[in-house]
């Protein structure tokens, strides 16, 4: 089973960083949804919130207030300027 590898960050601290099946964000380009396999991309994160389903477990939710969302190789990285888990 293929699976992303997710790090959520503020501009002081980790929020979040593991395993996931799927990513959902909100962009300024409208809602985006990445899944294993998914095209290079660098995206400019609105704010609003960042659902995460992982490997294991419920879907997690943290909201974002600003930033970016990078994803290359089955590896997904937020980085908001403010972040916390919901």
């Amino acid at each position: 089973m293929a699976e992303l590898t997710v790090s959520v960050v503020s501009a002081d601290r980790e929020v979040w960083s593991g395993t996931a099946k799927q990513i959902v964000a909100r962009t300024t380009e409208g809602e985006i949804g990445i899944l294993p396999g998914h095209e290079p991309l660098l995206g400019i994160l609105s704010t609003g919130e960042v659902r995460i389903t992982p490997v294991e477990g419920t879907v997690i939710t943290a909201t974002a207030e600003d930033g970016f969302l990078s994803v290359e190789n089955d590896t997904v990285t937020i980085v908001a300027g403010a972040a916390s888990l919901a």
